[in-house]
């Protein structure tokens, strides 16, 4: 009986991820910052990276986070972040492709450079960080990449087209490099997110916290997702429980993606 009691009453600490060394990308806030804490707490050293300085503050909520300022649609970031996890903890285990922007535009109405933007970041930004990844775990013969998608991996909506474009590819990616890395040991699997309460609306949308709160409303489990929900699904796929699991796109969106309705579209 006092078994159970503690069990209901006290926290239960994971360290599934004990001494793993991790990369998590667009780190600063949000999934990734969520995510980075996260894996921290189960063990893990983390490499935070993003271009806003901000991810420097994440060394005051863990000593296992060290924090790398990089844009992760650079090449020569991919190669430096990779090279700063090998080169202060001797290892990398696990990659996890966070970072991503996103803007409503009809595709009418798209310019080039944020179309290009768009696909910079979301998608050649972890082709970039992937294939550095691998290059690194290939020798140990194990590893796990994790990718955050979206439902928009599988459905359109109206006026995101370069980002929807930009998750499609991210599960094509998904699955040809798990194809490919398997035979090393090294698993690539994809979490297809809803609508999560983070800042990623706003530098366009002055109210972007409460757009996605309110479009999130309208999936099956009535919500949106807190980061720390999307962290926790991320957190099982890089760790050895997941061992069996290669090339999927493991959805977290509230049911958003198995509904029939007239609810596949931007809030009013």
């Amino acid at each position: 009986m006092a078994t159970l009691e503690v069990q209901k009453n006290e926290k239960v600490f994971q360290r599934d991820l004990e001494s793993k060394v991790a990369i998590v990308t667009g780190a600063a806030s949000g999934i990734g910052r969520a995510t980075a804490l996260l894996f921290a707490e189960r063990g893990a050293y983390v490499v935070g990276e993003d271009i806003n300085p901000a991810v420097q503050e994440l060394t005051s909520s863990s000593d296992r986070i060290l924090p790398f300022v990089g844009d992760v649609a650079s090449e020569n970031s991919a190669k430096q972040v990779v090279a700063l996890a090998l080169e202060r903890f001797g290892k990398l285990d696990i990659l996890v492709n966070n970072a991503g922007i996103i803007k409503y535009t009809r595709v009418s109405d798209l310019t080039l450079e944020e179309w290009n933007s768009i696909l910079s970041v979301n998608l050649t930004g972890a082709f970039l960080h992937s294939r550095e990844a691998v290059r690194a775990m290939s020798p140990k013969k194990s590893g796990a990449i994790v990718n955050i998608g979206s439902y928009a991996c599988f459905f359109g909506f109206p006026e995101i087209g370069a980002y929807a474009a930009s998750k499609g590819g991210l599960a094509q990616l998904t699955r040809v490099l798990a194809v490919e890395s398997i035979p090393h040991g090294i698993r690539v699997n994809a979490v297809g997110s809803g609508d999560v309460v983070t800042n990623i609306l706003n530098h366009f949308i002055p109210n972007g916290r409460d757009f996605l709160t309110q479009h999130g409303n309208t999936a099956p489990i009535g919500r949106p997702a807190q980061p720390e929900e999307i962290a926790e699904v991320a957190a099982f796929l890089a760790s050895d429980k997941a061992s069996y699991i290669v090339g999927s796109v493991v959805m977290a969106d509230g049911g958003f993606s198995v509904q029939v309705g007239p609810t596949s579209t931007r809030p009013s």
